[in-house]
């Protein structure tokens, strides 16, 4: 008494894991619908936070953003980057939320996603190629490889935002494709086929 059998226990074993299987599959798809939203917040908030770890020990405030872009300069300031993130990241999160499923599918979301991402991409690699050129001894090792992964990361995300755009058109477009079958059907059930009269005989109508 109390205790399961070998039959039961594997019932409910089975009846976990289809449950765990099933919770897994909606999380993966919820991450993909909102993977725009998603990676727009991560293009936001990463380099900015990368930034100030590189700024250390003083932290990014509303004082040294304004003295940062004071003395801006293209080949050693790095406030621009996380700019350019924000920048692009609200570019495409507006246009996302803008367009519909036809606009999604071809045109404006992936056509104006896929020309920031690139001259951001542009923009990013040629500041590299300038502050990484200079061989700086007192910013230290560690500044420096936040230096490091915030260009990497500012790359990455720009990358990501064209994958992401691209396999949402994708999806759109597999959507649309689904609609207008089902609509052709529809039509053709109501257009293409004729109608058909049961002929009841002339003895079973005079009964």
């Amino acid at each position: 008494m109390g205790f399961f059998s070998k039959e039961e226990k594997s019932k409910i074993i089975l009846r976990a894991f289809k449950t765990l299987f099933f919770l897994i599959t909606m999380l993966v798809s919820l991450l993909l619908f909102s993977a725009p939203v998603l990676l727009a917040i991560a293009d936001t908030l990463l380099p900015s936070a990368l930034l100030s770890a590189s700024l250390s020990p003083s932290s990014l405030s509303l004082s040294t953003l304004s003295s940062h872009f004071n003395d801006y300069d293209f080949r050693y300031s790095l406030v621009d980057i996380p700019l350019i993130s924000i920048i692009r990241s609200a570019v495409i999160i507006c246009v996302y939320g803008l367009c519909d499923g036809p606009r999604r599918s071809r045109g404006p979301y992936l056509g104006i996603t896929t020309i920031c991402s690139v001259l951001s991409l542009i923009f990013v690699s040629l500041k590299a190629s300038y502050v990484f050129s200079v061989a700086d001894i007192d910013r230290g090792v560690y500044v420096r490889a936040m230096e490091m992964a915030l260009f990497i990361c500012s790359l990455a995300l720009a990358v990501g935002h064209i994958v992401v755009a691209y396999r949402t058109s994708c999806r759109e477009r597999k959507k649309l494709l689904v609609y207008k079958i089902d609509i052709e059907a529809v039509s053709a059930c109501k257009n293409g086929f004729p109608r058909y009269h049961l002929k009841i005989p002339k003895e079973e109508r005079a009964n």
